[in-house]
């Protein structure tokens, strides 16, 4: 494919939503806010142990966030 083909990177970037683009990212504890809908949760393994990841997708502006606890 050329390059013509091919969308800018930054092109494919979630515009997010006032709140979305508030959420403070990889801190503990985090709060979300309202509109986020929560989707599925898987287990993934780490050096200390399995852990629970959520996904959660804004219905406002359908960013997809993962959780990790």
């Amino acid at each position: 494919m050329t390059q013509d083909q091919n969308p800018p990177a930054e092109s494919t970037a979630p515009v997010l939503c006032d709140a979305c683009a508030g959420i403070q990212r990889n801190w503990r504890r985090a709060p979300g806010h309202a509109e986020l809908m929560q989707g599925v949760n898987r287990k993934e393994p780490r050096r200390h142990g399995a852990v629970t990841v959520t996904r959660y997708v804004c219905e406002r502006c359908a960013a997809v966030w993962d959780y990790e606890n």
